[in-house]
Order: C-alpha cells, then structure tokens, then sequence
C-alpha cells in the first residue's frame, strides 16, 4: 500500500514539474477592426474626393448647394490661366477698385501685370484684384462668370452656379450664387490634375509668399515698376499642416460660413477635401481639423484598385461571331474585333481608391454572335465596374471594324468571278 502511493505522489509531482516545462500555446480569436467613417465634422458639408477618377470616398449632405465665399476664385484662376496670357497689363476700373474688403486697394486706372494679380487674388484673397481679372480676361464680369458656368459644365459640376469672380453673396437670373462640396471638389480636382495649366495652377497657389508693384506705362505699354509695391502671404495654413498637402483655398462671408477646399498627394494617391458652412466666427480653426481628420480618413482606409487588373481578370471577350458576312470563302460567318470604350462623360479610372472592407467586381455583357453589315463603333455590350451593388463606372463594347453583308447581288458576282474567269 505504501509502495503504490509513493509511486503516486511521484507521478503527480512530475505532472507538476511538466507544466512549468512544456509551453501552453493560448489561440485567441482575431477580429479585423470596423472601419468607423468620420463623424462630428464641423462642416455643414463636407467631400473627400479621390481626385484622380472623381470618386466620392466620403459625404455629408456633399450636393446641398450652398454659399461657397472665396473657394471660388480656384475657378476664377483656372480660367484666367486657360485663357490669358499672364503677361498682359490689366488697367483697373472704378468698379473693380471699389470692391469690398479684402482688398489690395488698387486706385482706378493703375496697371498692373495679370499674373502679380493671380498671386493677390490666391494668396490674400483680394476681392478687388478678382474683379479687376474679370473685367480683363472676359471684358466684364458677366461675361466671365458665364466663362465660369460653361467651365463648371466641362468639369462635370452638376448643382453649380457663379455670379461674381471673388465669391461675394450674389444672384442673377441664373440663381444663387454657390456650389455643392462634391462639385468644389471636382473643381479642385481638375486645376491640380487635369487642367493643361495645371502646373501654372500649383505654382500660384503653393508660394509662400510674392512681391510685386504696379506699373508705369506710356500708351498701355510698360516702361518700368510703378511708385506702390505689395506682398502677399498665403493664408491656406494646411500646406504646414501635413505631409504632401499641395493646394487649396479658403474663403468666409457670413453667409457662406467658413469654407475651404484643399488637396494633398500621398504614396501616389491624390485626395481633394471640400468644405461648405465650416463654422463662423470665433471658430475659424474647425476647417484646419475637419481636413484633417477627412485626408487622414482616406490615407489610412483606401488604397489604388487597378481596373486594367480586375478587367483582365473578368475574361471579356476579344472577338464575336457575324453572320450573313460578306466572306472570301463564301462561308459567311467571321469574327469581328472588338474593345472597350469609356462612355460620354465618364471619368477614366485605372486607378481609383478602394477602401480596404470594399468588395469590387469587374462584370460585363456581351452579344456572342450579330448579323452583318457591322460598321466600326457598334455598340454590343457593356462592362460595369463594381463596388458592392453601386456601379461606379460603365464603359461599351464596340466593333474594331466594318464587316459587309452577303447579299443575292453580290454573291452572284463572285459566284461569276470564281468560276467563269
């Protein structure tokens, strides 16, 4: 008996002992984190655009239409620089120098070179240099706000309507003045991205700060620096704020509120931020931290989506059967070549941002066989790219060539030609 319970308590002291040598692997279940959009923005409407293909990543009430103050002059600049030359002297009218603050108080009659004006309209945000460009680059300030309206068309604006240059609360027969933040987005997107001056566009707009003097003339020719200088410092405090931030614009009336629309470039990826109704005063730092949050919201959560890859993938068909074909060997059936081609209006996006929780599909539908006479361009089917349920882009499937119809005449011909000469 005593034997049996020695050899007991020694087995239980070396099970003891093992547990302290033989390490226990503990499995604890790993959940990936919910992606939480930004919530308690300031703005009453706010846009995180990816600026490349114009997708919204991001909206708060982004097509409310409202008072957008001095984000207008990006477009007051990007029409200027498409259809200008920065070198022409602008003489100042009466009008344009009595314009409301802020102000470069330019005097009636002085000259000035267009592009020191660009540099006071970007930078100080200057309201009477705004309408002095006007007056110069469209001959009045109508005529160039309907230059900004055809402009915002071209763009893709879809609830956009500009009646002054500077962004002042304004309205003709046309409406309101104002925008909507997705369409202040798009605008931005196509000055750093898509416009042919935008390089001109980015220069302006990212200079610390610019020196400049009106100008003596004899008979509308310079002759030399005039007897006033200026300087101007930009105000678009976000360019410190973070890495990669390359542009944009602020602007406030007490009707529009605080607005800003601004862009950052990070590891290839383009973000444009729209700001509508951002506070009023004492709160002019709540568009710096609704940038903020939205730029760090697509930084963190999106990464590029190669349609060229998933297209490739979705195994569209290169060729399609015609029948009753016009055939050297009278068979009467070929293949056709066919491609894709992007619709009226659609955005090219070969990369555009997916957010990583985003399920995205290429699908397409194609005829497999048509009847002759095919003409070049005839439409067969239609791909459609895919983020869940939501298509956000849609191209055609068209014929590379014109294919001929056999017909009684022709095959008569040829019937002839084969076997009679």
């Amino acid at each position: 008996m005593k034997h049996s319970l020695s050899r007991f308590v020694l087995l239980l002291s070396a099970l003891v002992l093992l547990q302290f040598l033989v390490p226990v692997i503990v499995y604890a279940e790993t959940t990936e984190t919910a992606i939480e959009e930004p919530d308690n923005l300031y703005a009453l409407s706010a846009c995180l655009m990816d600026a490349e293909s114009g997708r919204v990543l991001f909206s708060k009430n982004a097509q409310e239409k409202r008072a957008n103050a001095s984000t207008t002059k990006t477009m007051t600049l990007i029409v200027t620089l498409e259809n200008a030359n920065l070198d022409d002297l602008v003489t100042v009218s009466e009008y344009a120098a009595r314009q409301p603050d802020v102000q470069l108080n330019i005097n009636t009659g002085e000259q000035y070179f267009l592009r020191d004006l660009c540099y006071s309209l970007m930078l100080e945000s200057h309201n009477d240099s705004a309408v002095a460009i006007a007056e110069h680059v469209g001959g009045s300030v109508e005529n160039f706000a309907a230059m900004m309206n055809k402009k915002a068309v071209e763009i893709g604006c879809k609830d956009t309507h500009f009646v002054t240059p500077n962004g002042l609360d304004a309205s003709d027969d046309g409406g309101e003045h104002g925008t909507t933040a997705e369409d202040l987005a798009r605008i931005l997107s196509y000055c750093i991205l898509k416009s042919p001056k935008r390089e001109e566009f980015l220069e302006i707009t990212r200079t610390p700060s610019y020196s400049f003097h009106n100008q003596k003339t004899e008979d509308h020719q310079s002759v030399g620096g005039g007897n006033r200088s200026f300087s101007c410092n930009n105000h678009n405090a976000f360019l410190n704020m973070m890495e990669g931030a390359l542009s944009g614009k602020t602007g406030f009336t007490g009707n529009a509120g605080y607005c800003y629309v601004g862009a950052l470039r990070r590891d290839e990826r383009t973000y444009v931020v729209a700001l509508l109704g951002c506070g009023w005063p004492n709160n002019k730092t709540y568009k710096w931290s609704d940038t903020k949050k939205l730029m760090q919201y697509g930084i963190d959560y999106f990464e590029p989506g190669l349609v060229s890859e998933r297209k490739a993938s979705a195994g569209l068909p290169e060729k399609i059967i015609v029948r009753d074909a016009w055939t050297d060997d009278f068979s009467r059936r070929c293949e056709v070549e066919v491609e894709t081609v992007e619709e009226a209006g659609e955005e090219n996006c070969d990369k555009f941002l997916l957010r990583r929780d985003e399920d995205f599909t290429v699908e397409y539908t194609c005829e497999e066989e048509i009847n002759a006479p095919v003409k070049k361009g005839t439409v067969v089917g239609t791909v459609e790219y895919k983020i869940g349920e939501e298509v956000i882009k849609r191209e055609k499937i068209v014929c590379k060539n014109n294919v001929k119809k056999y017909d009684f005449p022709w095959g008569m011909e040829r019937i002839f030609q084969r076997f009679f000469l």
